[in-house]
């Protein structure tokens, strides 16, 4: 247990070249508890893994939620993250895996803890359509190791976990937060990408409420192919790829490539170095908000704020 969590802390500030770490756990299995999946979630998400405390359960509280924790003075709700998946744990809940995102902090239970693996994005795929249930993001692949055979684990999607839970907690009106419409040169576009349906959903919501027409894409490969794509376009017109798009939007989780390469990619390319580039990503607090800097991003936006996306996307399109 110690072990894990120390390179929990020493590894969080990895940002190299299209690479991350992912935290491997068990959740359960069939009603007897055989046939145990391996799932992982992103070390950025994760503040820290402690043996399941005592918790006090909450009068009313929805479906799911164990109840809550005082963690050195901090009130945290810890939900029921095998049950959210609909699968049995042999040996019990064990284990509470703190994750903080999008400013907001809150605990699974887990039934163990395996390790910590460093993966480049390019072995992880998307889900999208072989995981009917919106709680997977994507797919790792795992190399044999050791002796150990190859193996696959299942990426949550934590947050739409957590909307899926709670969906009156994550509602606004999006018409009156974002304000007026804004403008774009005529024929440009936001790019955007994201590999969440959620989160796609959400943007477009955002982005069509403040009038901007947009491309989306669904990984930072994707939006990468699709920039380069646009600006071969628009010089064959005689225009540069600045009259195509206005700005691009990216998340930071993403199969193929992450939105830390993307941005580093647009930001050292001399035919895209002054693209603004914002990152909009539920990977908060210091440490990753200054990883963001580090690539040059213009801006940071924690998911999902309406109000902050539209204040900052007026800022960097100067209306």
């Amino acid at each position: 247990m110690k072990s894990v969590q120390q390179e929990v802390d020493e590894r969080s500030n990895l940002t190299g070249t299209n690479k991350f770490e992912l935290l491997l756990f068990r959740l359960g299995g069939d009603a007897a508890g055989e046939h145990s999946e391996l799932f992982g979630i992103n070390v950025f998400k994760i503040r820290e893994i402690v043996a399941m405390p005592t918790i006090t359960k909450v009068a009313g509280a929805p479906d799911h939620v164990i109840g809550v924790v005082n963690l050195r003075g901090q009130i945290i709700q810890v939900l029921d993250l095998p049950g959210i998946a609909g699968v049995t744990p042999k040996t019990g809940l064990n284990i509470m895996l703190v994750t903080e995102f999008a400013r907001t902090t809150q605990a699974f239970a887990v039934e163990s803890v395996e390790e910590i693996v460093r993966l480049d994005w390019t072995q992880v795929m998307s889900a999208e359509h072989s995981a009917g249930s919106g709680m997977v993001t994507s797919i790792a692949r795992l190399e044999a190791v050791d002796g150990q055979p190859a193996r696959l684990a299942q990426v949550l999607d934590v947050e739409t976990i957590l909307r899926n839970l709670s969906p009156d907690a994550h509602t606004e009106n999006i018409e009156q937060a974002v304000g007026g419409k804004m403008k774009l040169k005529p024929g440009a576009v936001i790019l955007a990408a994201d590999d969440s349906v959620v989160a796609r959903a959400l943007i477009e919501q955002g982005l069509d409420a403040m009038g901007l027409p947009f491309v989306m894409t669904k990984s930072g490969k994707e939006c990468w192919d699709q920039l380069n794509h646009i600006a071969e376009a628009a010089e064959a017109e005689g225009k540069s790829v600045h009259d195509k798009v206005a700005l691009v939007l990216t998340d930071l989780e993403m199969p193929e490539m992450d939105g830390f390469t993307l941005t580093r990619n647009i930001k050292s390319n001399a035919r895209f170095g002054n693209m603004p580039v914002v990152i909009h990503s539920s990977l908060s607090g210091t440490t990753n908000e200054e990883h963001v800097k580090n690539v040059r991003a213009d801006a940071y936006v924690a998911k999902f704020s309406a109000e902050d996306l539209s204040r900052t996307l007026r800022t960097l399109l100067r209306q």
